[in-house]
């Protein structure tokens, strides 16, 4: 993994882009497991000695715009969502995901980047329950960069400290 990180380093930015934007897909982050991918970068990041802030960049443009997608459905076609895929197959999904938006508001969404389950629907129900647009993007974009920072910072020190 180091000599393909240093060989194809052009390569970093782009690709965590893609997967930090799947991880933020309502439908698709329950299973990219993201967070680890985003700590073992910044992981060859601290061993390579390579610059961290175009990925960090990258990174957090994906997370943003996946969860923008995400409010996106949610905002237009509402309830309708719950009869898409996750919803249906893990239901408890909708409810655990509606209490901690109603409990949390556009805090919610800064404190889903760092919990996995629900991560996947609470930027859907921001949508869904018609969060003010502005709102949710002020706290959409802080969050992004927010999370990516912390992980990637996790993963450098853990490639500094191994490597």
């Amino acid at each position: 993994m180091i000599a393909f990180f240093q060989a194809h380093a052009a390569w970093v930015p782009p690709i965590t882009f893609v997967l930090a934007f799947f991880k933020s897909l309502a439908f698709i982050s329950l299973v990219v497991p993201e967070t680890l991918m985003v700590a073992a970068v910044g992981a060859l990041v601290g061993i390579t000695g390579a610059d961290i802030w175009p990925v960090w960049l990258t990174i957090s443009l994906g997370a943003g715009l996946g969860d923008w997608v995400s409010y996106t459905i949610g905002y237009r076609y509402k309830h309708r969502a719950w009869r898409m895929w996750p919803f249906t197959r893990w239901p408890g999904l909708v409810p655990r995901g509606e209490r901690f938006f109603h409990r949390w508001g556009a805090m919610s969404v800064v404190l889903c980047r760092f919990v996995s389950p629900l991560r996947a629907t609470v930027p859907l129900l921001c949508g869904i329950f018609e969060m003010p647009p502005l709102t949710f993007q002020i706290a959409n974009w802080l969050s992004a960069f927010l999370w990516s920072g912390v992980i990637l910072g996790i993963g450098v020190g853990v490639g500094r400290l191994f490597g």
